[in-house]
């Protein structure tokens, strides 16, 4: 996982705490922002699942914690329904000044109503997704139903929700009855998903209703049957990610990924600003080599000499494979483990310098069957014979020409 911790200020100048989750195997090709539950923070175990979903499908995941909750700055009791879509703002707005612009909003539970207020005001915003949301804000007011009358004579009064107690203030009370999110949902013409589970004892699913039909096409919408309304089951949370990170990429900007074409087995190419992250096509197959980060690399792909390695490697399973079948003897399965470094040189003629160090590969071969000595020395004798082997050991040479 490649997760860092990052920090941006809201309107008031409160720094609110983030994690930004970036894909382990290539730059982020679109960046989301991640919305969560009320009174929840960015570290529950659905928010993370998601987030890491949609970084496996190359997106960039900002998830951070509103005003006056988890590690951000400012009280939660100051803190309204508008104030949450300001702090969705702002995270735009750093993603904006320090990386790109987020194109896609995910917001779960009331967070799923913010992302919609959000995204009239952001431009960048391609695709939205809800999980769980009301259809209009006021709907939390029941989670402190048995409170209400005392916030709105007292002007605050203590709740306890999910086990913690917050002060709400009647200011919170007034911003939620005042937002109307149908008549937002019918003003945007950005794509919609709407996740919710029928069984949603929290929001029901009539909200779920009542946003896709106020919403404009392109709309979509996926039940989560089974699941509880925070996706307490891994499998939910993981499920509901890897759906929003396919339905999504339909509505984003790809960038466009110019196919490697060449007559030879091989091909590598690589642009002037990508550092050393090398874009190959292997015969009819795709990957990417890169260096480790230590070497300045971004650690996208394999090192030249890894994929050197990983041939050695290969080459000699398939060939010991080859010869134990035609031998019928009983192998169920052969590992080869293959490192590469510089060693000094042992007993080279060639080598005028005693420090003189030469390129080596060890290799450790694993066999699991039921074979005897004699037939354990006779396989190893026939690592030695693979292809690549042998190619590594002979005279070579590279024919350079111009294209």
């Amino acid at each position: 996982m490649n997760i860092q911790k990052v920090n941006f200020l809201n309107g008031d100048g409160e720094k609110l705490s983030g994690r930004l989750e970036l894909p382990i195997d290539q730059h982020p090709h679109n960046f989301a922002i991640f919305a969560h539950c009320f009174t929840c923070t960015k570290n529950l175990s659905a928010v993370k699942n998601i987030s890491r979903a949609l970084t496996s499908n190359g997106f960039g995941v900002l998830r951070f914690d509103f005003t006056g909750l988890g590690e951000s700055e400012g009280e939660f009791a100051d803190s309204n329904f508008s104030g949450n879509v300001d702090d969705l703002i702002y995270a735009s707005n750093y993603l904006a000044d320090n990386y790109r612009s987020p194109s896609l909003l995910v917001g779960h539970s009331l967070g799923g109503a913010a992302v919609i207020m959000a995204a009239r005001k952001i431009e960048s915003i391609k695709a939205i997704a809800t999980i769980g949301a009301p259809s209009n804000p006021d709907h939390v007011k029941h989670l402190f139903s048995n409170s209400l009358e005392e916030i709105k004579t007292s002007g605050k009064a203590r709740v306890n929700l999910g086990g913690r107690e917050f002060t709400i203030k009647k200011q919170f009370i007034d911003d939620i009855e005042k937002t109307t999110l149908s008549e937002v949902a019918k003003s945007l013409r950005k794509a919609i998903m709407v996740m919710h589970s029928p069984q949603d004892q929290i929001v029901g699913i009539s909200n779920a209703e009542e946003i896709y039909k106020a919403s404009h096409h392109p709309k979509s919408f996926v039940s989560l049957d089974g699941a509880d309304h925070l996706l307490s089951n891994k499998e939910d949370s993981q499920y509901a990610g890897s759906v929003i990170s396919e339905w999504a990429i339909r509505y984003v900007d790809m960038p466009k990924e110019e196919m490697l074409d060449s007559d030879h087995q091989v091909v590598a190419s690589l642009d002037g600003d990508d550092g050393f992250t090398t874009q190959m096509k292997l015969g009819r197959h795709y990957l990417v080599a890169d260096e480790p980060k230590s070497y300045g690399g971004n650690d996208f792909g394999p090192s030249p000499y890894e994929l050197v390695s990983a041939g050695l490697s290969a080459c000699t399973v398939m060939t010991i494979q080859m010869y134990v079948k035609r031998k019928q003897w009983d192998l169920t399965n052969v590992e080869v483990h293959t490192s590469y470094g510089k060693t000094h040189a042992q007993d080279c003629e060639r080598c005028d310098d005693s420090e003189q160090k030469i390129d080596t590969f060890e290799r450790k071969i694993k066999l699991e069957g039921d074979l005897d000595d004699k037939q354990i020395k006779r396989i190893l004798q026939i690592a030695n014979k693979c292809p690549v082997h042998r190619t590594l050991h002979s005279e070579t040479q590279i024919l350079t020409t111009l294209l």
